[in-house]
């Protein structure tokens, strides 16, 4: 299945909705990067949410910045009040 990038701002209940899931592939990540089902419906529902389409490396830069800047709260914490987790980088499907 191939897959559309975009950005898009999450404003709550109504963003996405349980018909949209079964409908096309939805996954959200850092940034407001959103990875959408390329079929007519996840191309109506990035316009219906005002998306941004990017192409995947610009959507992968956005999540890679957000997940650096991450890390770097991390490891600014002190141990103590650290998650168990450091967040990682990881490649969009």
């Amino acid at each position: 299945m191939e897959n559309t990038y975009c950005t898009a701002t999450n404003w709550g209940k109504g963003f996405f909705t349980h018909r949209d899931r079964n409908d096309f592939y939805l996954s959200g990540h850092p940034g407001d990067v959103w990875v959408v089902g390329n079929n007519n419906e996840g191309i109506s529902w990035i316009n219906r949410v005002n998306g941004t389409a990017k192409v995947k490396a610009d959507a992968q830069a956005i999540v890679n910045t957000e997940v650096e800047k991450h890390q770097a709260e991390w490891d600014a914490l002190a141990e103590d009040q650290r998650s168990p987790q450091r967040p990682e980088k990881y490649i969009l499907p």
